[in-house]
């Protein structure tokens, strides 16, 4: 069982930044790197979405077009931390921010996620 725990979020001004965390523990004998990260969100009355992902190793990501060339996600599998870097934010992008781990060994075309954070307030709005 996996615990994983998002910080970062809060309130910002339309063409701002904020950088995402999330920390991921529970571990026995595995190890993050065994696991993709996802990262969602979902704005009141509206479905989850999900915006990135990046592979175990960290060497491949994948962005959806809503956020494509405005985000960033990253990891450190040695601080079991992934963290995702938001700028030119605008007002559509608040919403509560997820972060998600696949399956062991699972991979982000999977789009299987097992365990979950609870979640990180955005709020863009001037």
């Amino acid at each position: 069982q996996l615990q994983l725990v998002e910080s970062g979020g809060g309130l910002v001004q339309p063409g701002g930044s904020l950088r995402l965390s999330c920390v991921v523990s529970g571990f026995t004998t595995d190890y993050l790197a065994y696991y993709a990260i996802g990262w969602f969100r979902q704005a009141p009355g509206k479905e989850r979405e999900e915006i990135s992902c990046i592979s175990r190793r960290g060497d491949r990501a994948n962005y959806a077009d809503s956020v494509k060339g405005r985000f960033t996600v990253s990891r450190d599998n040695t601080k079991r931390t992934a963290y995702l870097e938001m700028n030119s934010l605008k007002p559509e992008d608040t919403a509560v921010y997820y972060c998600a781990t696949s399956r062991m060994f699972g991979e982000c075309a999977d789009g299987d996620y097992l365990y979950w954070g609870q979640g990180t307030q955005v709020s863009v709005s001037s």
